[in-house]
């Protein structure tokens, strides 16, 4: 009786689920390994260029308050 329950649930993951699942899968393998596209390189380029422009602001924005403020790192620190 309590087999005859299993059955239906199995039959229709098997014949269903499970090939969409392998397909899915196997898919998503197929695109990772298939590295960046071309539109995905030049977005990771532009980040990489707007985190460089960043990174100068922030050690100049950090010269300027060196200058201003010779104390403003260990104000900060003991907040």
């Amino acid at each position: 009786m309590d087999m005859d329950l299993l059955i239906a649930p199995i039959i229709i993951f098997m014949v269903v689920v499970a090939p969409i699942w392998l397909v899915l899968h196997y898919r998503s393998k197929r695109q990772v390994s298939q590295g960046l596209t071309e539109e995905e390189f030049t977005q990771l380029n532009e980040l990489i260029h707007k985190a460089d422009k960043m990174h100068h602001r922030i050690e100049t924005l950090e010269a300027i308050l060196d200058t201003e403020s010779p104390e403003w790192r260990t104000k900060h620190e003991r907040v």
